[in-house]
């Protein structure tokens, strides 16, 4: 290995990083391998680099040194400060064309403005999104770089081999300019935190007014797998729910601490959302359902003093109760998509990415943790029409929701009558509701925001008009006072 040149160079061996690494030398390349502390380049080296195409580095310069131009180098670390400690390590010794890619879970908004100072001294930067955990790393992940066009293409043959293959392609494309890779990849995060709470939530009905055990539970979760809820997460919360504590002999889930931990994406397109003005409610709820979680020993506290309503539910067929849940989650699951792919359009006319909607949602078909049978439906929307303002409005999953509707309805009434907290699914059935009423109750939110604070507001009758302001206390009857 001592005379050949990696044909890539990868920062960081943690996790993801030396899964990454194996991947891609076992797809015929040769990778160079350097981490700030200089043990763990030996301890893969020793433990996994042997006898492989490897390269380990003890410094940056000879971590450069040992890659073909033009460099192709990616960074495995911490977003943050990590990121751009590391790039001023390894920036001295690169050459004009060189490329940078910034695999970690960054904010948008630092990659583009990594990309322009990068751009500015005669350097490519790339942010890629990568999704699919350990596993994905190693076996196939979905990749979503953004950054300069001709910096990917050089890229391209390396992330079509180490990407998840599906019935149409390699999980990876271009996504668009600067930050664009990363946007998406945050806002994939931000539909799998409300997949999860919407699992969540059907799991929590099934057990609660259900009555289902833990191994009821897993054979329903395994026959919706077969079916329109086919996915990632439905399949390993089948295997969760069969995994037994050898300890207690239990159910291992119903061991686990109910409080979960967020490392800041959900936040991150909480925040973006505001923004540029998209409503996420779905979105929204799953990141304050894991907030509230949080707030264990309040919430032991309030059980003991807050009163539920009196009676539970009727009783329902177990049967027939399945068949709803699953409705509802579908449902409430497309609007989650629906809510994601909005943010994402509305990203693309803001920022000039002339994003591919439709590319996107084939990408997230395998490898990435929201992979499901949903997606090719997406993908096919999109495909009919890439300007879809919302695909609630797409013909098929038109049919779905007004399928579905009856049964989604159904089991939040259930939930609300019998204090079963449904936050994500309600906001989903609210979020439907919302987007088809034709007239909604904010021209008295106007007129309030008018009489206070003078915000002015626009005349149904008189659009011409533009903004006014009235001043209202003159326009009420003396006797109504």
């Amino acid at each position: 290995m001592a005379n050949e040149l990696a044909d890539i160079g990868l920062i960081g061996l943690a996790v993801m990083g030396r899964n990454l690494a194996q991947n891609i030398e076992r797809n015929g390349f040769t990778v160079a391998v350097w981490n700030r502390d200089p043990k763990r380049v030996d301890e893969f080296m020793a433990t996994v680099g042997a006898g492989r195409k490897f390269i380990g580095a003890r410094t940056p310069e000879d971590f450069v040194k040992a890659i073909a131009r033009p460099r192709k180098i990616m960074l495995l670390v911490k977003a943050g400060e990590a990121t751009d400690w590391t790039i001023a390590q390894i920036k001295p010794h690169l050459e004009p064309g060189d490329i940078l890619i910034d695999g970690g879970n960054a904010l948008y908004h630092d990659t583009r403005r990594r990309e322009a100072a990068l751009k500015a001294e005669g350097l490519h930067f790339i942010g890629c999104g990568i999704s699919g955990g350990e596993e994905g790393a190693r076996t196939g992940p979905s990749l979503m770089p953004g950054g300069p066009r001709e910096a990917y293409e050089q890229l391209r043959p390396i992330w079509e081999a180490i990407a998840a293959k599906v019935d149409d392609g390699p999980c990876v494309t271009y996504i668009g300019p600067d930050g664009a890779g990363h946007f998406v990849k945050m806002v994939h995060n931000g539909i799998e935190y409300a997949d999860m709470q919407l699992i969540a939530e059907a799991y929590d009905l099934l057990k609660r007014v259900g009555k289902l055990t833990a191994l009821e539970l897993a054979a329903v979760f395994s026959a919706w797998n077969e079916g329109v809820l086919k996915s990632f997460l439905i399949e390993i919360t089948a295997q969760i729910f069969r995994a037994i504590d050898p300890e207690t002999n239990q159910p291992l889930v119903e061991l686990v601490l109910d409080k979960a931990g967020q490392k800041g994406t959900g936040k991150w397109t909480s925040e973006a959302a505001h923004d540029l003005g998209v409503p996420i409610p779905t979105i929204q709820a799953a990141i304050d359902a894991r907030l509230l979680s949080e707030l264990k020993a309040e919430r032991v506290a309030a059980s003991k003093v807050l009163v539920g309503p009196p009676t539970s539910p009727e009783s329902l067929d177990q049967g027939d109760f399945i068949v709803l849940v699953h409705n509802a989650l579908y449902a409430s699951k497309i609007c989650s998509y629906a809510q994601g792919m909005a943010l994402l359009a509305a990203a693309s006319q803001a920022y000039g990415w002339h994003l591919n909607l439709s590319d996107i949602s084939r990408i997230w078909k395998g490898g990435c943790i929201i992979r499901a049978q949903l997606l090719d439906s997406i993908k096919q929307a999109y495909q009919r029409q890439p300007d879809l303002p919302n695909l609630l409005l797409d013909p098929e999953f038109n049919r779905w929701m007004t399928t579905l509707q009856t049964s989604w309805r159904s089991v939040v009434s259930i939930g609300a009558l019998g204090g079963v907290p449904l936050p994500a699914m309600s906001a989903s059935l609210a979020y439907f509701d919302s987007y088809r009423t034709a007239t909604l109750p904010q021209n008295l939110t106007q007129a309030q925001r008018d009489f206070f604070g003078a915000h002015t507001y626009e005349r149904v009758d008189k659009p011409e008009a533009g903004f006014i302001h009235t001043d209202w206390k003159t326009l009420i009857p003396v006797s109504s006072n």
